[in-house]
């Protein structure tokens, strides 16, 4: 049997969790329902739109605009904050009802999941039916929708859960891609970005289907390697490596868009001791460590810059990345208010790769070194057990000083 894979992505995910804690706790109105957006702060109109409803689309709002910008597209707009806390939980709850299907469970955000349907298949009508199966069991039994996408690979299948929503089921299966990719606009393929969209313009491609029949060596002449891989996106060649990079080459990082522009010092690096938790777990998970550590600012005017450093010894410790994010964050902030930081590691290497000493090792008392690092490790492979086990949130460090 060919394999199956679906795409399941939770419709509005911020909103919808938010409009079902509100409902539970006896709220009147449902924010789906109205025109409402979750982030930013009402009385000083600050912050960004980090999710919309469907009828505050129909005013134009888009998913990351200044909330101001919202506003006044629609004076009457209501407006909730974020509660990252409520959405992990709702997050573990998901993932943990979807395990019961099985086990082929990858997930890639906090609202989004790859689901191999191929060693379960034998036990449905077909691949659809399932998928309505379980789309009609998350809403039963969570109160939120999800849309699913089914493909024989994850672009496919996430191209496929990106159609029409929400609460739907669709299939993007390779003899549907000329009915159903192709004519979409370029800017609707996975990774085609503003940039690229902008030179295929020029090159007076405008839809997917146009893209996948031009000549893959002239889009590599405008867009370098990016332009074959678009190519073959439009074509629907993927395998996994949409969203399973090899660690290896890519690195490991994340991100995040702040509720509020961050305006301190003290506020950043209480973002970056979050940030460099969840990197340095990943970086554990994978069993790698990384010679290399980068920052990244985007300011509220939406300029972004970023700063690396080369470490001297590789790491996976918590403790040295988030102190390593710290001083490159020191030289190059400006002092503008900030919507966006993240930390990334890359130049990956296996943990257990033997590492070579310096004599200034030796010149600055490397037995000791040595041990404090061991520490910091056992704690961190500590609190990775105790999160695996009870959650992401079941213990919160103070500090990483």
């Amino acid at each position: 049997m060919k394999r199956i894979i679906f795409h399941i992505d939770v419709n509005s995910a911020f909103l919808s969790w938010t409009a079902v804690e509100q409902l539970k706790n006896g709220a009147e109105v449902d924010l789906r329902e109205i025109p409402s957006i979750i982030g930013g702060n009402q009385e000083s109109r600050h912050g960004v739109v980090l999710a919309k409803s469907v009828p505050a689309k129909k005013y134009g709002i888009v998913t990351g605009e200044p909330v101001a910008n919202a506003l006044r597209k629609c004076p009457n707009l209501v407006m909730a904050p974020p509660n990252h806390k409520m959405y992990n939980e709702y997050s573990r709850r998901l993932m943990a009802f979807l395990l019961d299907y099985t086990p082929d469970i990858e997930q890639v955000s906090v609202d989004e999941c790859y689901m191999d349907f191929t060693g379960i298949a034998h036990k449905y009508h077909s691949p659809v039916a399932a998928a309505f199966e379980i789309k009609d069991a998350v809403c039963e039994k969570f109160g939120f929708t999800v849309n699913i996408g089914i493909s024989v690979n994850h672009l496919l299948a996430k191209m496929a859960s990106d159609f029409e929503k929400p609460n739907k089921v669709h299939t993007l299966f390779p003899e549907e891609i000329p009915v159903k990719m192709w004519p979409l606009p370029v800017s609707e393929l996975y990774m085609a970005g503003r940039s690229s969209v902008e030179v295929l313009n020029k090159l007076e491609i405008r839809t997917i289907g146009e893209l996948a029949q031009a000549d893959p060596n002239l889009l590599e002449l405008h867009l370098k390697s990016h332009g074959r891989t678009l190519w073959e996106f439009a074509n629907g060649k993927a395998g996994d490596k949409v969203i399973r990079e090899r660690v290896e080459s890519k690195g490991i990082g994340n991100s995040t868009t702040l509720p509020k522009d961050v305006e301190t010092e003290d506020g950043a690096k209480k973002v970056f001791l979050w940030l460099a938790e969840t990197v340095g777990g990943r970086l554990r998970k994978e069993n790698v460590k990384a010679k290399m550590v980068s920052v990244e600012i985007k300011y509220s005017t939406f300029q972004s810059v970023s700063h690396q450093k080369q470490l001297i010894r590789a790491t996976n410790a918590d403790k040295t990345i988030y102190e390593t994010a710290c001083e490159l964050f020191r030289e190059l902030w400006n002092g503008e208010p900030i919507r966006l930081l993240g930390i990334r590691t890359s130049k990956l290497v296996d943990e257990t790769e033997p590492e070579q000493m310096s004599i200034f090792d030796f010149q600055n008392n490397i037995e000791q070194k040595t041990a404090k690092d061991e520490k910091h490790e056992k704690l961190d492979k500590a609190l990775d057990q105790i999160r695996k086990k009870y959650g992401k949130d079941a213990i919160i460090r103070g500090s990483l000083k």
